[in-house]
């Protein structure tokens, strides 16, 4: 296998440092606009650095071409999906990513993708979508549910949520601003089996969720993401909902920042200069891959599943996976939010070297077996839970 990855900010960073500990591959090139960060990111002999415009697509094709590329992992923010996508296909490549392409009016998150899968079918190529660890490992526990858990799948719930703090700033994410606000504040997407997908307030209905490892009660509220795209496609659930443990504190700054129009990704000019108001708010604030040695909690993602159980009887669980922030700086240099989006793409590039998973066209995790990736998981030192409601 001969990965070609594209960023090496946060997620790409900790993605080559958990790569390099396998060898199920045999070149990594890791690629980034700036090829300082680029080689910083590298970890030994299999691993090259270049630069890239991850905006071009005939950039990308060309670089997969020089190096011989099997499978593109883009671990850059969901601006630039689609001419990463476009380009591993043109070199005759597999894509990975950890979030789809965009939502606008119209258009689901996703939609450009899956209307381009006849291309990838006809080419026998695959596009795994979604596998991080929120879309991605949230994924692969639904199909885990429906598969050994239950005989009925009344509703699967996304519940994400934390009790990370940063030392020394009064706010700041721990993931990317840019993305967090993305998804936030764009109308939340629901699926009902007898409705269809439809959308709701952003940061509405919300609830208090008790998440396990010592964090305790989050508010969670709705918001867009990939999850509830996905997972009706190849589970049967009456319904999929997505809801983020932010805290009263930050869902009250993301509403400020849509009250003032912060959000915007479109430029403005300011002093002759045409700047996006987003851009401007994602400058401003610390960049989130550098925090770890500031940061101290555990995160949490899992996905709370009721129905029927197989014996038939009412049943309701939640199927989590935990990181904290001491263990994987300590023991890979990288904060546990970035860690643990960056984790499963590597699972899955490993059980796709191995061919224990395989297919063509635009899938999702939850198209796949779940039983080999849960238990890579837990030989790569950080299992997976599972609690009863």
């Amino acid at each position: 296998m001969r990965i070609l990855q594209i960023g090496a900010g946060g997620v790409g960073a900790a993605a080559a440092g958990i790569a390099s500990r396998r060898e199920f591959f045999d070149t990594f090139v890791v690629a980034d606009y700036d090829l300082a960060k680029a080689r910083a990111a590298l970890r030994d002999a299999r691993f090259t650095a270049a630069q890239i415009d991850a905006s071009d697509p005939a950039a990308v094709a060309a670089l997969c071409r020089e190096h011989k590329i099997t499978h593109v992992l883009n671990a850059v923010d969901p601006r630039f999906v689609m001419p990463i996508f476009n380009g591993a296909l043109d070199a005759g490549a597999d894509y990975l990513d950890m979030a789809m392409s965009l939502s606008g009016p119209g258009v689901m998150l996703g939609d450009e993708q899956f209307a381009a899968e006849p291309r990838w079918l006809a080419a026998g190529r695959l596009a795994l979508v979604g596998i991080g660890v929120e879309p991605g490992l949230s994924d692969v526990f639904a199909r885990y549910a429906a598969d050994h858990l239950f005989s009925r799948i009344d509703e699967i719930g996304i519940r994400d949520g934390g009790n990370l703090v940063v030392d020394g700033y009064e706010f700041a994410p721990s993931f990317s601003v840019w993305t967090t606000i993305e998804e936030c504040l764009n109308p939340p997407v629901i699926w009902e089996k007898d409705r269809g997908w439809y959308t709701c307030e952003p940061l509405s209905e919300p609830e208090t969720f008790d998440f396990p490892g010592g964090i305790g009660p989050v508010e969670c509220v709705h918001v867009e993401h990939e999850e509830v795209l996905l997972i009706p496609r190849w589970v049967d659930a009456g319904k999929v909902t997505f809801k983020y443990g932010l805290g009263k504190e930050f869902i009250d700054v993301l509403k400020t920042l849509r009250k003032l129009g912060l959000d915007r990704t479109q430029p403005v000019t300011v002093g002759g200069v045409r700047v996006s108001p987003r851009d401007v708010v994602a400058a401003v604030l610390p960049d989130p891959a550098t925090l770890g040695d500031r940061m101290t909690g555990t995160t949490c993602a899992g996905t709370l599943v009721t129905g029927l159980g197989k014996d038939g009887l009412p049943r309701s669980v939640y199927l989590y996976h935990l990181v904290d922030n001491e263990w994987s700086m300590a023991s890979y240099g990288a904060q546990a939010v970035v860690w643990q989006t960056a984790v499963n793409p590597i699972i899955a590039l490993e059980l796709l070297a191995a061919g224990t998973w395989n297919g063509t066209g635009v899938l999702g995790p939850e198209a796949f077996d779940a039983v080999p990736f849960l238990d890579k998981l837990v030989e790569y030192g950080t299992p997976w839970g599972l609690r009863e409601q």
